[in-house]
């Protein structure tokens, strides 16, 4: 599923509920068959020979990626010389990029909204809420794969007239409130298994939604979709990194709670104030315009 729209940036680029259908398909597929296709090698590790399980593994790679034929025929800069070349993609990142627009996207994608950077920290607290052995390995493997594979599928049911910009926030919010439940509950086993799910399941529709606010930010697909989409998609590492230290500080300040509580404190902060907003300015913050002349979504 993912393989398609990671090879076809300009399939996700379209209506608006198109585009949230394929954001969240091309989340859910990157989310979730990775861990099933481990769990599925781990399983026949000592049932199969190795060449034999070489060919499964090789399977499990090739096999999504054939969906790339589905994908429609791309655009291609062929009707100018290299220096038009040049200026057409120029213009094109000019138009993106060096546009006051540009501000408020760049900073919702750059803030620890519905960031997910517990996913890694949470199985290390587990004992502290008396989960050890096996639970935590499942909510840390297919579990937890499915769960956030969940979350993105079912930000495709958000409704198309709801701008992505604003749906991110929101849904932003609500993560911050899973996580919040180990944070602020008490240290239980329930407690522990109740957080994280609701916790995976909103970081699975943030990832889908922030797809839809990368494409909203991009605008058109133009000449340089590919590009531009590559570019403006990286800006969601960079919460990933900082707020790592950030929850491993709070952990260390705080203890157990101090991972999930800073993470709720910081995502529920950024959320609110880019809610904040992107409603009060409502549409006049809508999708960048187009490169191309092609008409972007506000919604």
């Amino acid at each position: 599923m993912r393989s398609w729209s990671a090879v076809c940036p300009k399939a996700l680029i379209g209506s608006a509920r198109p585009k949230r259908v394929a954001g969240s398909f091309y989340q859910a597929g990157g989310l979730a068959f990775g861990a099933i296709a481990i769990s599925v090698l781990i399983g026949l590790a000592g049932k199969v020979s190795s060449a034999r399980l070489g060919l499964i593994a090789g399977a499990l790679i090739a096999g999504p990626a054939l969906f790339a034929l589905a994908a429609p025929e791309q655009e291609e800069i062929s009707e100018a010389d290299f220096g038009r070349t040049l200026r057409m993609v120029g213009s094109e990142f000019k138009t993106t990029f060096l546009n006051w627009k540009a501000i408020p996207y760049t900073l919702c994608l750059g803030l620890p909204i519905g960031s997910g950077a517990a996913v890694g920290l949470l199985p290390g607290v587990a004992e502290d809420y008396g989960v050890s052995g096996q639970s935590v390995a499942w909510m840390n493997g297919v579990g937890g794969a499915l769960l956030l594979a969940g979350g993105a599928l079912l930000a495709s049911a958000v409704p198309a007239r709801l701008r992505a910009s604003v749906a991110y926030c929101l849904m932003g919010l609500v993560n911050a409130a899973a996580i919040a439940v180990l944070g602020f509950g008490p240290m239980h086993a329930g407690t522990y298994f109740l957080g994280i799910a609701l916790y995976l399941f909103t970081v699975g529709a943030n990832y889908a939604l922030f797809t839809a606010v990368v494409l909203e930010f991009m605008g058109g697909s133009g000449k340089t979709g590919s590009g531009r989409y590559s570019i403006i998609n990286s800006l969601g590492n960079i919460p990933v990194l900082y707020t790592i230290k950030l929850d491993g500080w709070g952990g260390g300040r705080w203890g157990p709670r101090g991972i999930s509580a800073t993470e709720a404190v910081l995502g529920g902060v950024a959320a609110l104030l880019m809610l904040g907003y992107f409603l009060t300015h409502g549409r006049g913050v809508g999708a960048v315009q187009a490169p191309s002349g092609e008409s972007s979504s506000t919604v």
